[in-house]
């Protein structure tokens, strides 16, 4: 069984039930909620926006690998409404429900889709610190 680290953010919409629903079909589909952070509201990061953000941290463990796991949170994050992803686009934009992996076990895994531990989440974004902490 693989643990695993995702945050979740929602800007746009009811954010709280955005999140709320991700985390349901992610514990059905993905594999089981371990822990979860107390929701955190955030000013975006890398883009102008007047809608903030609700965030939240996650553990869980699934037996998908990292690749796998990437599927399928793009699947969610489309079947929740996201349109446009940011990986694809190339910029920063509101978003109804946003899904990350920033840890994968304790793996250094690169790819021109994916990178663990993720470098913004890691290294630079406030808030992740904060609710990477709730998790540590």
């Amino acid at each position: 069984m693989n643990k695993v680290v995702l945050l979740l953010g929602s800007n746009l919409g009811n954010k709280e039930n955005n999140i709320e629903k991700a985390l349901e079909v992610i514990n059905q589909e993905i594999g089981e909620i371990k822990q979860r952070t107390e929701l955190l509201e955030s000013e975006p990061e890398g883009y102008e926006s007047e809608n903030s953000y609700l965030n939240i941290g996650i553990v869980i463990h699934t037996r998908s690998s990292p690749i796998q796991l990437l599927i399928h949170l793009k699947k969610i994050e489309r079947l929740l409404g996201r349109v446009i992803d940011s990986s694809v686009s190339g910029r920063y934009e509101d978003r109804i429900i946003d899904i990350d992996i920033v840890y994968f076990n304790s793996i250094r895994f690169q790819s021109g889709k994916l990178t663990i531990p993720h470098p913004a989440h890691t290294l630079k974004r406030n808030f992740s610190k904060k609710i990477l902490q709730q998790l540590m």
